[in-house]
C-alpha cells in the first residue's frame, strides 16, 4: 500500500510539475493576443482600427508558422534525448521571446525595425510553443497511468487555458485598478510581458527537477532511429490522422477563445473591459470541464467524442455567431461562447491523449508535435486573420461557414479513425 501511495505521490508531482512549465509557455504565448488591442498602434501606426488589428494578427499568424519547425525540432530533441530536456529548452526559447517584445521600443522610435523585432520575437515564440505541445503531450500521457490517461492528459488544456486566464487576468487588472486607457496604450501593455519572461525562467529551473518517464527511459531502440522523420513518415496515417483530426478543433478553440475578444470589440460592439470579462469568465468555466471530459473518455472511449463535437460543432456554429454578432447583452454573450466552447471541449479535453496514442515511444514526440504543429499553423493560427480578411471585405460571416466546413473535415476523419483508447501504442512500447 505504501508502494502504490508512493507511486501515485510521484506520478502527480510529475505531472504537476510538467504542467505548470505548461501553464507559463502558454501565459507567454497568449498574452500577445490578450493585449493586442494596446499594442497594435505601437508597432502598426498607419490605418483604422481594424487595419491595425489585421497587421497585429498577421504577425500573430506568422508566429504560428514556425511552430511546424519547433514541433520537428523539439520533438526530434526530446525523443532523442528525452521529454524532460526538451521541455527545459523550450521554456528558455519561450522566455527569450517575451523579454524582445518587453524593451523594443515602438515604431515611432525606431521605424521598421520595431515590427521586424516583433517578429522575430514571436518566430523564436512559435519554435517554442511548436516543441511544447507535443512534448508535454507526450510527457502527461506517459506519465499517466492506462485507466487515467485521458482524466491526466486533459491538464494539459486545463494549464494551457489557465495560461490564457493569467493573460486575461493580468490584463483586467491593469486595466481596472492600475493603468488609464491612455497609459496601457502607451506602454502599459510591456508589463505583462516582463512577467512572463520572468515566469519563464522560474518554469524553466522548475522543469530541471522533473523525472524522466519511464516509457523513454526503457527504450531500447539506437538513437540513431529515435525521432526522425525518416521513422515518422514510416507511419503516414497516423501523421495524416494527426492534421485530420486537429483542423476543425483548433478552429473553433481559437475562434471561441482568443478571436472572442476582438470580435466582441469589432463586431458586436462591447467595450474591452466588458469583452475581456466576458472572454475570462468563459474561459474559466472552459478550464473547469476538460478534466470532467478527459475522465468520461477513459470510461466510455475518445471516439465518441470526438465524433460528437464534429456533428455539435457542424450545427451550432453560424448560429451562434451569427447571434453573437448582433448581441449587446453581457449575459448572452456570455451564454452563446459558453455553449460554444461546452462542445469545443469534447475535442480539446482529449486531443493530446488521442495523438500520444498514435505513436510508438520511438517518434511519439515528433508524431504528436510536428503533424499538429501543421495543422494549427495553418488552421487555428490563421483563424483570427482570416476572420478579420473576411470583416475588412464586407462578409463577415463567411467565416463562420469556414469554421463549419473546418469542422466537417475533422468529422470525417473522427467516424473512419479507431478508437485510440482501446487501440493505444503507448501499450505496446
Amino acid at each position: 500500500m505504501v508502494d502504490k501511495s508512493e507511486a501515485i505521490a510521484h506520478r502527480l508531482k510529475s505531472i504537476i510539475g510538467g504542467s505548470v512549465g505548461n501553464l507559463v509557455e502558454w501565459y507567454d504565448w497568449y498574452v500577445y493576443s490578450a493585449f493586442s488591442l494596446y499594442f497594435a498602434g505601437a508597432f502598426f501606426p498607419e490605418g483604422n482600427e481594424t487595419a491595425k488589428l489585421l497587421n497585429a494578427a498577421g504577425v500573430f499568424a506568422l508566429g504560428f508558422l514556425m511552430r511546424p519547425i519547433g514541433g520537428w525540432l523539439m520533438g526530434t530533441y526530446a525523443d532523442k534525448k528525452g521529454r524532460k530536456a526538451a521541455l527545459t529548452f523550450s521554456v528558455l526559447l519561450m522566455s527569450a521571446g517575451s523579454l524582445l517584445i518587453a524593451i523594443v521600443p515602438g515604431y515611432e522610435h525606431i521605424g521598421i525595425a520595431a515590427p521586424i523585432i516583433l517578429v522575430l520575437a514571436r518566430m523564436l515564440q512559435g519554435v517554442s510553443v511548436g516543441g511544447e505541445y507535443g512534448t508535454s503531450a507526450t510527457y502527461l500521457s506517459e506519465m499517466a497511468t492506462k485507466e487515467r490517461r485521458g482524466f491526466y492528459s486533459s491538464f494539459q488544456y486545463v494549464t494551457l487555458i489557465m495560461g490564457q486566464l493569467l493573460a486575461l487576468a493580468v490584463l483586467v487588472l491593469l486595466q481596472r485598478c492600475f493603468l488609464t486607457q491612455q497609459q496601457l496604450h502607451s506602454w502599459g501593455w510591456r508589463i505583462p510581458f516582463g512577467i512572463g519572461a520572468v515566469l519563464a525562467v522560474s518554469a524553466m529551473y522548475l522543469r530541471r527537477s522533473l523525472v524522466e518517464t519511464e516509457s523513454f527511459s526503457k527504450e531500447k531502440e539506437p538513437s540513431v532511429n529515435r525521432g526522425t522523420m525518416q521513422a515518422l513518415l514510416k507511419h503516414p496515417k497516423a501523421v495524416l490522422s494527426v492534421i485530420g483530426l486537429t483542423a476543425g478543433g483548433t478552429v473553433a478553440f481559437y475562434t471561441f477563445s482568443t478571436y472572442m475578444q476582438k470580435f466582441l470589440v469589432n463586431t458586436s460592439g462591447f467595450s474591452k473591459n466588458d469583452a475581456t470579462l466576458i472572454s475570462a469568465l468563459t474561459l474559466f468555466v472552459f478550464m473547469l470541464l476538460q478534466p470532467v471530459f478527459g475522465l468520461l473518455s477513459d470510461k466510455v472511449g475518445r471516439k465518441p467524442l470526438l465524433i460528437a463535437f464534429g456533428i455539435l460543432g457542424t450545427i451550432s456554429t453560424y448560429p451562434i455567431m451569427t447571434t453573437l454578432g448582433h448581441t449587446h447583452d453581457m449575459w448572452m454573450a456570455f451564454g452563446l461562447i459558453m455553449l460554444a466552447l461546452a462542445i469545443n471541449t469534447l475535442y480539446t479535453s482529449i486531443n493530446a491523449v488521442v495523438k500520444a496514442e498514435l505513436f510508438l515511444v520511438n517518434i511519439r514526440a515528433l508524431g504528436v508535435g510536428f503533424p499538429y504543429a501543421i495543422a494549427v499553423s495553418v488552421f487555428g493560427g490563421s483563424a483570427e486573420w482570416v476572420a478579420l480578411q473576411f470583416k475588412d471585405h464586407g462578409h463577415a460571416d463567411w467565416f463562420y461557414w469556414y469554421v463549419t466546413a473546418c469542422i466537417v473535415v475533422s468529422l470525417v476523419v473522427y467516424i473512419v479513425m479507431n478508437d485510440t483508447r482501446k487501440h493505444s501504442k503507448i501499450e505496446t512500447n
